[in-house]
């Protein structure tokens, strides 16, 4: 992750302090992270890749590999700071190509409010436990096990579980 934050930013031409501007966290937040340190939650990477002008996954940057396996719950998961909420990039978009996928973890309580992601964003989401209630806010739908919704992902928008142990996957794509 270190070096991703790094090479988008350097690509762009930015200081730490025009980045840490622009993605509304702290100098020392984002210098921590540049150097490896430190341990970001889901909505700094999202505010920096936002920044950045890239897709989520370019921030975290994991190594391809020719077959990759993610055992269930081993996944690098980051979680909300503002619910209990957890996504893990399972697989990222390679050059060229204009998707992510992930899964999320929720639990009821506080909703998680996603600011706007790059424009273009459209979030694909299927549920595979529990209940969820997700969209574009004021728009939000109800969903349950093996239901699909798809909402852009380039306005304010939120997740919220309805029942414990709600989990679904999520393919962000980007145009």
């Amino acid at each position: 992750m270190a070096r991703a934050l790094r090479r988008e930013r350097e690509r762009l031409g930015w200081s730490l302090t025009e980045l840490a501007r622009r993605a509304g966290v702290a100098k020392s937040t984002l210098s921590q992270l540049e150097a490896g340190n430190g341990n970001p939650n889901v909505e700094t990477l999202w505010s920096l890749a936002v920044a950045l002008g890239v897709p989520f996954s370019r921030v975290v940057d994991p190594q391809p590999q020719p077959v990759r396996v993610i055992r269930a719950g081993t996944g690098p998961a980051i979680p909300s700071e503002q619910a209990r909420f957890t996504g893990t990039v399972l697989s990222t978009c390679p050059p060229g190509a204009r998707r992510d996928l992930h899964v999320i973890t929720l639990e009821p309580g506080a909703t998680r409010l996603a600011e706007p992601h790059i424009p273009g964003t459209v979030e694909h989401l299927v549920v595979t436990s529990g209940r969820v209630r997700c969209g574009p806010r004021d728009e939000e739908v109800e969903l349950a096990v093996g239901d699909y919704a798809r909402f852009a992902g380039d306005v304010p928008h939120s997740y919220l579980a309805l029942e414990p142990h709600s989990a679904g996957v999520l393919i962000m794509e980007y145009s």
